[in-house]
């Protein structure tokens, strides 16, 4: 029997007696939002009911499979945090978890009414937390040591043979992610138009990849810096084993103690960890290491500007369980930094977020191939499914293009390159 939302009073006054007063209450409040569905359809099976609601508009169809009645309280008080602890569980299932994902990013309404009423007080003790781990020097180590150094092995397991933690780009023709990640590669030194001559500054060196390619394919020097102890260790042995110490210098340092000026800056996902507060700084940080006529590339995760203030100053899953002290920009406010902390000038700017929602889906897959080498590393199946569900949570983001993934090259005042035309016929 399906019950469509014109049915809920009547389900209201016949609630089964298993459910605590609390439930009752959360299910009620829940229903009554997702009746106002407006992008394609959401089903519901709980016990004895099925619940179906269904927008006006095309888009995700998804279903949930209610196992434990807590779910409702869960959601309901602790929004998508409490979805994700839910989802941690075992509390509720789904066939395809990607599509739960962008229903409600898709619906973001929805998520927004959940946020509300009761989650508000959830939500100022979460933030009250997550205030104590802002990205300060001290605490920025911290917060990289949380995920980063969860261990060397488990990111293997999932990520393709360069150990790039960040977005692919599947250019036509490129049917696996280590290609992928290889063209991404490609494509941001061809940006750059790398040469022997140039020495070249990555900030957030993650397992080496960017830096060993550069020197490697290109013949410039790099100098790359991480906080991260396992990353730092890794990249360290990786440059060693491929004879590039006279190009590569690893450094274990965070970025705001670098010293010198380079002709070349990259940056490949790292400012998402550098925190709210700290844009400026970093941003500032780009510019006074390049000399006058100098180029940096960035990699961002960016969100649309009008959720950046709604993200800016909440606590989500991903800052709750994945990313502590996390920040995820708009392009809004890097330019605006730009304008407040730099001389940097925009060039060039490009968005791939179609990519990393198919890296993102190729991670997850992996991972879930690997779960019992991941079991036997010693992670638990609360860990695996809080990743699945992470992974799943940032691919909604891109398919809905809430999320964007923005490569900006930034030129100094005596910078003279025009913009580059770099030719990338994407799948």
């Amino acid at each position: 029997m399906t019950q469509t939302t014109t049915e809920i009073k009547s389900l209201i006054v016949r609630e089964s007696k298993d459910l605590t007063i609390a439930q009752k209450f959360a299910r009620r409040g829940l229903l009554k939002a997702f009746s106002g569905v407006q992008f394609g359809r959401l089903t519901i099976a709980d016990g004895e009911h099925t619940f179906s609601f269904e927008g006006d508009e095309a888009g995700p169809e998804a279903s949930i499979n209610v196992l434990d009645p807590q779910v409702w309280s869960d959601v309901a008080f602790r929004g998508s945090v409490g979805a994700g602890e839910a989802y941690m569980a075992g509390n509720w299932t789904t066939s395809s978890l990607d599509q739960v994902t962008r229903f409600f990013v898709a619906n973001s309404h929805l998520s927004d009414q959940m946020e509300t009423g009761f989650t508000r007080y959830f939500r100022t003790l979460l933030k009250a937390a997550h205030w104590f781990k802002k990205n300060t020097i001290k605490g920025s180590k911290k917060n990289i040591e949380a995920h980063y150094d969860l261990g060397n092995q488990l990111f293997e397991t999932f990520l393709d043979p360069t150990l790039m933690y960040s977005s692919a780009l599947f250019a036509e023709g490129t049917k696996d992610l280590h290609s992928a990640s290889l063209e991404k590669l490609d494509h941001i030194c061809r940006k750059l138009h790398l040469e022997p001559t140039d020495h070249v500054l990555e900030i957030g060196t993650g397992w080496g990849g960017f830096a060993i390619h550069a020197a490697d394919h290109y013949g410039c020097r790099v100098t790359t810096t991480t906080i991260s102890e396992e990353q730092y260790e890794h990249a360290v042995r990786l440059v060693k084993e491929r004879n590039l110490e006279d190009r590569v210098t690893v450094l274990k340092q965070d970025y705001r103690d670098l010293t010198g000026q380079y002709d070349k800056l990259v940056s490949i996902e790292m400012i998402e960890a550098v925190g709210h507060h700290y844009l400026d700084t970093y941003v500032n940080t780009l510019s006074e290491r390049l000399k006058p006529n100098g180029l940096a590339l960035i990699q961002a995760i960016t969100i649309v500007e009008q959720r950046y203030q709604i993200a800016v100053t909440s606590v989500d899953f991903i800052k709750r369980y994945i990313f502590p002290g996390g920040f995820i920009p708009s392009i809004g406010s890097i330019m605006q930094s730009i304008g407040r902390a730099s001389d940097l000038r925009l060039l060039h700017l490009e968005d791939f977020a179609s990519h990393y929602a198919r890296t993102l889906a190729a991670w997850r897959h992996r991972f879930n191939q690997e779960k019992e080498r991941i079991l036997e590393l010693g992670y638990d199946e609360r860990f695996c499914r809080m990743w699945e569900f992470y992974l799943a949570y940032c691919e909604g983001g891109f398919h809905e293009r809430q999320l964007g993934l923005a490569q900006l090259i930034l030129a100094k005042p005596k910078a003279r390159q025009e913009t580059p035309v770099v030719q990338l016929r994407l799948a």
